[in-house]
C-alpha cells in the first residue's frame, strides 16, 4: 500500500473563531494534498465546513464570565472525553490549535496515549510564563509559529520550530501597494472608524462599553464621524447590539476585519491577531485592553516579560502604534490620542505606509498550505 492509499486519522482540537478559520484552512489544504486524511476534533462551524467531523462544537460556546465555574466544569468534562476518545480510537496525529490552557491537556492526552503531537500556533512564552518550556517541550513534536522571531527562540530552547507564516494573511497579495491608504483629502469631521472589540467574551465584556464611550466623546469633536463595529460572527453580532449604551450607533460588519480596516480611516482595536489584519489593510489604530487594576500590580507587571505588548509592535520592535495595555479605567487618553491622529494628515499617511511595510514581507507563506504539508511529512 502506498502512501497515498493508506487512510491517516488527524484529530484537530480547535476552541476559538480565529484557530477555527485557521485549521479549516489547514483542512482543505489536506484534502487537496492527501485525500485519504480523515479529520476529527472538536472546534467550530468553519472547521466542519472544511471536512472535518466534529465530536463537540466549542467555538460557539456562549459563557459569560459570571459563568466561570459552570465554564471550567464543562471543559473538565471535554478534556476527559477526549482522553478516552484517543484511548479508545487511535489517531495518527493531534493538531492543537492556540488556546494552551485547554490544548496542554489534549496534548499530555495524546503523548499518553502515544499520539505525536503538532502545535499550529505557539503559545506566547517569550512574553510571560517562560517557565512552561519544559511542558511545552514534552507534550509538542513539531510546533508551527506565525511570528518569524518565535522560531529562533523555541528552536533556542529546544523545540522543533517553523515558521509557517499567518493565516491571517493568507488571501492578501505579495504586492499591499493598494492598501495604502491616502489622507491628502481626509476631512476629521467625517472620519470612518471600526471599533474591534475582539472575539473572546472577555474581551467584548471589558472593552465594548469603553469603544463606545470613546466613540461619543470623539461624535461631540467630530459630530458626522461614523462607526463600524466588526463582529466575529452572528452570535457576537447580537451580543455587541444587546450591549449598545444609550446614544450610541454603529453599523455592523461580521467576519471582516481586514475589509473594514480597508474601508475606514481609523481603527480602535483589542489587542490580538486582529491588529495584524489591521495593520495589513495600512490602517492606523490605537490598541486597547484592560484588566484589573489589582491584578496587574500584584502580578501582570512582575510576569510579563515582553517590551511591547501589542503584536504590531512586537514585529516592529518599536512603538508603532500607540498601545493602552491596560488602561484601566479612564478613557481620556485614549480619546485624546484619537483625536490628535484625526487632526493630522501627515502622521495618518506616514503610519499607514509604515504598516504597510511592516507586513507586506509576511505575506509570501500561506499558513495553512504550510502547515497543511508539515502535517503530511509527520505522517508520512
Amino acid at each position: 500500500m502506498t502512501t497515498q492509499e493508506k487512510t491517516y486519522r488527524v484529530f484537530v482540537s480547535v476552541n476559538e473563531p480565529s484557530a477555527d478559520a485557521h485549521c479549516a484552512e489547514m483542512v482543505r489544504a489536506l484534502k487537496v494534498m492527501h485525500p485519504n486524511i480523515e479529520c476529527v476534533g472538536i472546534g467550530g462551524p468553519k472547521l466542519a465546513d472544511a471536512g472535518c467531523e466534529l465530536l463537540e462544537e466549542t467555538v460557539g460556546r456562549a459563557v459569560m464570565t459570571h459563568k466561570a465555574i459552570a465554564h471550567a466544569g464543562h471543559y473538565y468534562k471535554l478534556i476527559k472525553r477526549i482522553q478516552r476518545y484517543l484511548r479508545e480510537n487511535p489517531v495518527d496525529l493531534v493538531v492543537v490549535c492556540d488556546s494552551p490552557a485547554l490544548n496542554f491537556h489534549i496534548a499530555k492526552a495524546a503523548k499518553r496515549a502515544g499520539t505525536r503531537t503538532l502545535f499550529f500556533v505557539a503559545p506566547q512564552l517569550w512574553a510571560w510564563g517562560g517557565w512552561r518550556i519544559g511542558k511545552l517541550r514534552r507534550c509538542c513534536d513539531k510546533l508551527c509559529c506565525l511570528l518569524p522571531f518565535e522560531e529562533q527562540w523555541f528552536n533556542e530552547r529546544g523545540v522543533d520550530t517553523t515558521f509557517v507564516g499567518n493565516p491571517l494573511l493568507d488571501r492578501l497579495p505579495d504586492d499591499l501597494t493598494s492598501y495604502r491608504k491616502d489622507y491628502s483629502g481626509f476631512d476629521p469631521r467625517q472620519a470612518r472608524i471600526a471599533l474591534m472589540p475582539g472575539s473572546r467574551l472577555a474581551e467584548i465584556e471589558s472593552l465594548w462599553r469603553p469603544m463606545q464611550e470613546i466613540a461619543l466623546r470623539l461624535k461631540q469633536e467630530f459630530p458626522a464621524v461614523r462607526f463600524t463595529a466588526v463582529a466575529t460572527n452572528d452570535e457576537r453580532r447580537a451580543l455587541l447590539n444587546q450591549m449598545e449604551i444609550p446614544g450610541f450607533q454603529c453599523e455592523y460588519s461580521i467576519d471582516s476585519v481586514t475589509d473594514t480596516a480597508d474601508a475606514v480611516d481609523f481603527s480602535l482595536v483589542a489587542s490580538g491577531s486582529a491588529t495584524l489584519e489591521v495593520a495589513s489593510a495600512g490602517c492606523p489604530m490605537v490598541v486597547m485592553y484592560q484588566t484589573s487594576r489589582f491584578l496587574w500590580h500584584l502580578l501582570g507587571r512582575w510576569l510579563v516579560q515582553s517590551k511591547f505588548f501589542t503584536l504590531v509592535n512586537l514585529l516592529a520592535d518599536r512603538a508603532l502604534v500607540p498601545e493602552f495595555m491596560p488602561y484601566f479605567t479612564s478613557i481620556d487618553p485614549i480619546v485624546a490620542k484619537v483625536t490628535e491622529f484625526l487632526r493630522n494628515r501627515a502622521t495618518l499617511d506616514q503610519l499607514s505606509n509604515d504598516l504597510i511595510d511592516l507586513v507586506e514581507p509576511l505575506t509570501g507563506k500561506k499558513a495553512g498550505e504550510e502547515v497543511a504539508r508539515i502535517v503530511v511529512g509527520m505522517l508520512g
